[in-house]
């Protein structure tokens, strides 16, 4: 007989689910969470470990074990809280100071937050030195005192702005009111930008892909090396939830991004608007669309004519996209 996962509980009975799930044994939380799972039918195996906050693995493991019942493998046996084989760092305390001087002649940070420190030193390069020492400790073990101690593999966040507009807020809103006039108008809000660019050729990419050897590429990324530039130009329809992207093959000018808006216009955006009345364009004030820039407003103003539609354009404020 099937079952077919509906309605989630209200979050009232979410609660006590928890709450009784925290109080039985390890046995008993796996097979009480795949009971429910069964109960709610397909999809609920998610549904259930994310309420209850455990690995769905753990209740396909107790849905194993209630195949078995009335013979019962696991028996009487119930693991206590804690038990299990300890940990080498917790068995071993002065392992984590041990990294600690391993690493403290190897570390930067900010010397004006404290709680921001970063090593150059790899788990292997921390377990080498403490096997040179005597000290038997494998990488695994390393990363996982380095993740104690706050340290993990980061990358750089691009979140510190380049500068600051006075205005900030006040065009924003004013932004924030533009979208709400032409959303309630049923007329397009479009955002546009130009992404990235990427050059084509045998060169290197980030990422990996199932093959069965490595792709040979050249060992250096020089421009003259690539066989031309692909520059992609976005259009974000906000009411559509839908996008657009554009591929140019020289340069990022006025002229492509708005035969860019004029190719979407024609191929899509005029389907999907037969009754607009003006085109609201949300733009940064760099790139190809800046609000420095004579010839994209006369570019954009060709635009115009050739839709018959008149357009708004509301720029962010600066060192905001």
């Amino acid at each position: 007989m099937a079952f077919y996962f509906q309605k989630p509980y209200a979050p009232e009975i979410e609660q006590l689910l928890r709450q009784y799930y925290q109080s039985l044994s390890e046995k008993d939380r796996r097979r009480f969470a795949a009971v429910e799972a069964i109960r709610l039918g397909h999809g609920g195996t998610r549904y259930i470990a994310t309420v209850l906050g455990c690995d769905p693995q753990t209740i396909q493991e107790g849905m194993r074990e209630l195949k078995q019942l009335p013979d019962d493998p696991a028996g009487h046996r119930v693991r206590k809280p804690g038990g299990g084989r300890k940990k080498t760092e917790d068995k071993h305390a002065e392992l984590i100071q041990q990294v600690q001087h391993t690493i403290q002649d190897r570390t930067a940070g900010d010397p004006m937050r404290a709680d921001v420190v970063w090593t150059d030193v790899t788990p292997q390069e921390i377990a080498d030195r403490l096997q040179a020492q005597a000290v038997s400790v494998s990488p695994r073990i390393v990363r996982r005192i380095l993740d104690t101690l706050g340290f993990a593999r980061r990358q750089m966040a691009k979140v510190l702005p380049g500068g600051d507009s006075p205005q900030r807020d006040a065009q924003f809103r004013h932004v924030s009111h533009l979208i709400q006039e032409f959303l309630e108008a049923g007329n397009p809000i479009l955002s546009i930008d130009t992404k990235k660019k990427e050059v084509l050729g045998t060169l290197y990419r980030d990422g990996k892909v199932y093959c069965q050897q490595a792709i040979p590429v050249f060992d250096h990324d020089f421009p003259s090396l690539a066989r031309g530039v692909i520059i992609p130009h976005g259009i974000y329809d906000l009411a559509q939830n839908h996008g657009w992207i554009h591929l140019g093959l020289s340069h990022d000018t006025t002229a492509f991004a708005c035969d860019s808006l004029r190719l979407f216009w024609h191929s899509d955006g005029q389907r999907l608007y037969p009754n607009a009345s003006a085109i609201l364009l949300l733009c940064d004030g760099g790139g190809s669309n800046s609000a420095h820039k004579h010839l994209f407003k006369e570019d954009l103003q060709g635009v115009a004519n050739d839709v018959g539609l008149p357009i708004r354009v509301a720029h962010y404020p600066a060192y905001c996209s």
